[in-house]
């Protein structure tokens, strides 16, 4: 596990009768601590703080600043969740982009590799070799991270000592393509010294290293491949250099995609061969679906799980972050609430939904959104009922039990007739500013229609045919005038803690964020083998790519409780995007799908018939630039006494989102193009 220590050292110098030729006796040297483990472990902490993980601290609105404000675990642009803040934007850039904080950990590494060679007669060899493996994986890390941003970068691979002249201090971008051979080539390095198991808390290992490896050669397989499918080749030369800083030459995208995936593939199955890690199952139970849900839930707080690869660990009062205080539901509200609210959108790539023709979640009798009346419920969990435990185990559904207390979520109340026809006749992209509040039954009398602009003592009363009242919109709304409520219908459960007794507030949060688990290994090495088997490329272990990605999607749809495969996926784009289906909903939340949406080159609006890892029309959701997302909104019927759903555009805090094919390669700091010689802009900025 990857516990991460930072260390403080403050040298104070006196200002009378210092020898400067003498080093102080309170500054410890780089040097000093590489020449024995316990100065070492010093020196690893340090470096391993600075990592580029991307955890309940990180956020596309702000980078890797380690600030731990609100958290959104990837979902910028994805539509798996709403909210009301800076982290419900497309994911074009970062505040601080990760350049300058790049270099300093490259630095940290490359001087471990040059320097601890001094002193390998003070350890054993084993651990010699297994230091040096932590700083290529460490180096590794760091470019693929430079890599799926910007493209080609300098490739700094040695100790720049300064002072020095401008030929060895300016480093110009390499290429895109050797920048990924060299995070190829410095993963392949660090899994040849690592050794099999961490030899101490907080390092790396072989397996681990393996596992990244297969995420990074998967991301650049796709790059290479995929860049292809967008207008202009998304490539481009550098004006200085004349470098392909962006893409691969035409003559070189196939031969790389294919070797980038097959090595994703040969790191995956080797993972996988090793039987180190397992999917976790130790409260699953077949054909029991809330045995099955609670699973999925445990699965995130089992620190002995068999399903952990890479973990960022926490822990009360020490180091600790804030996903409870600004994500659990609204009736909590410490310091603020429903931080992400999973949409309408997401849910629809779970299986189990009952659907239209379209394949959009059924919400009336008719055969479209717009026609026949709601379907009344009992209870709102009825509505869920036959979909696949894996999503109730991501979501909070209205009317589900969390923490203490069932969570309340209504939209509004309807106080009409029954059967009950659509709220609206246009639920199409272009009238989906019109919301609730604006329609007849709600402004005009005799009433129908009971919202609530916020909580508690605004809410508006409901009469009731005994004499008595309800609130309109219940505990958690969502309120129309409130950002701070449930946005989408559905509040996120993934990762909240789900003990009572927990307290809720900021810093007071202490879950582990899972980096890396055996059910990602097991989608990197499906997603490279079906993009194999599409190109023609056999595999290197003469397995049936095929079958086995057939069986990796199977495993993880019996652990889910989803709908098995019952014949071989072809090597088809259909094929393939089973496979993006399936990460998309295991991987979700989990700071993984922005990335997924980038390399797949389907984020712009003319890849986005693609953007949810399967086919289906962009203009349900997007016009030509611009793109939204929708809830799924419960109601309560007073004449009927049942609840009915309904799926409309997210009305509070509207949130539109616009994306551009620029926008999967980020600008290089404007300071570092204009101060250097050498330091390329991207092409067409």
């Amino acid at each position: 596990m990857k516990k991460l220590i930072i260390f403080l050292a403050t040298a104070l110098l006196a200002t009378s009768c210092v020898d400067m030729d003498v080093p102080p006796k309170n500054v410890v040297t780089a040097d000093q601590l590489l020449s024995d483990e316990s100065g070492i472990d010093i020196y690893m902490a340090r470096m391993y703080s600075y990592m580029p993980y991307e955890d309940f601290k990180y956020q596309g609105q702000w980078g890797f600043n380690f600030n731990g404000w609100l958290v959104s675990l990837g979902i910028e642009g994805t539509g798996e969740c709403l909210d009301r803040d800076g982290i419900c934007s497309a994911f074009t850039g970062e505040d601080t982009p990760y350049w300058g904080m790049a270099f300093s950990e490259l630095r940290d590494a490359n001087y471990l590799i040059e320097n601890l060679p001094k002193y390998k007669d003070n350890y054993p060899e084993i651990m010699y070799n297994h230091y040096l493996g932590e700083a290529y994986y460490v180096r590794a890390t760091v470019f693929y991270t430079m890599a799926k941003r910007f493209g080609g970068v300098p490739l700094v691979t040695k100790v720049i000592q300064y002072p020095a002249d401008a030929t060895e201090l300016e480093v110009p971008r390499a290429s895109e393509e050797e920048t990924w051979n060299q995070v190829l080539a410095d993963y392949d390095k660090a899994i040849e010294l690592l050794q099999p198991t961490s030899p101490k808390q907080g390092y790396c290992n072989k397996y681990k290293a393996l596992a990244w490896k297969s995420e990074a050669m998967l991301y650049a397989g796709s790059v290479a491949k995929y860049n292809q499918t967008v207008a202009g080749h998304l490539t481009g030369l550098g004006k200085k250099t004349g470098v392909r800083v962006m893409g691969f030459a035409p003559d070189r995208w196939e031969a790389a995609s294919h070797k980038y995936f097959t090595e994703a593939y040969k790191s995956a199955k080797e993972v996988i061969d090793s039987k180190r890690y397992a999917l976790y199952m130790k409260k699953w139970a077949d054909g029991d679906a809330d045995a099955q849900y609670q699973n999925m839930v445990d699965m995130f707080f089992d620190d002995d799980s068999p399903e952990n690869i890479d973990v960022r660990e926490y822990s009360y009062p020490t180091a600790t972050h804030a996903y409870d205080a600004y994500n659990s539901p609204f009736v909590y509200h410490s310091p603020l609430s429903c931080g992400m609210c999973p949409t309408e959108d997401f849910c629809e790539l779970f299986d189990g939904f009952d659907r239209y023709p379209n394949g959009s979640i059924r919400v009336t009798d008719g055969t479209s959104n717009t026609t026949g009346h709601y379907v009344l419920y009992d209870q709102p969990m009825d509505f869920f009922k036959n979909v696949e435990p894996r999503l109730r185990a991501w979501v909070i559904y209205p009317g589900d039990y969390f923490k203490d207390r069932n969570q309340e979520i209504r939209t509004g109340t309807w106080v009409g007739a029954a059967p009950i026809s659509p709220l609206f006749d246009d639920y199409s992209y272009a009238t989906s500013q019109k919301t609730y509040q604006q329609l007849d039954a709600y402004t005009k009398k005799p009433k129908q229609l009971y919202l609530s602009s916020n909580a508690n003592s605004s809410q508006e009363q409901v009469p009731l045919d005994d004499g008595t009242t309800m609130n309109a919109s219940g505990a958690n709304g969502p309120f129309y005038a409130n950002g701070e409520s449930c946005l989408t219908g559905l509040m996120i459960r993934k990762y909240l803690n789900p003990s009572a007794s927990a307290e809720i507030g900021e810093g007071k949060s202490e879950q582990h964020f899972l980096l890396m688990r055996y059910a990602e290994v097991l989608l990197n090495m499906a997603e490279a083998a079906v993009e194999m088997s599409m190109a023609g490329v056999s595999a290197p272990d003469g397995a049936d790519l095929l079958q086995e990605v057939t069986n990796a999607v199977n495993d993880l749809r019996r652990r889910a409780g989803a709908n098995l495969l019952t014949t071989t996926l072809p090597n088809t784009d259909d094929g393939r995007d089973v496979v993006r289906r399936e990460r998309r909903k295991e991987l979700a939340f989990e700071s993984k799908t922005k990335w997924d949406l980038r390399r797949w080159r389907v984020q712009h609006y003319e890849g986005r018939d693609g953007f949810w890892g399967e086919k289906r029309d962009k203009t349900t959701y997007s016009d030509d630039s611009r793109y939204r997302f929708r809830g799924l909104y419960p109601f309560y019927s007073t004449q009927a006494k049942k609840w009915f759903f309904d799926v409309h555009f997210q009305f509070i805090s509207q949130k539109t989102f616009d994306y551009s094919v620029l926008d999967y390669y980020w600008n290089i700091p404007d300071g570092e193009v204009t101060k250097s010689a050498v330091i390329d802009q991207q092409p067409n900025r």
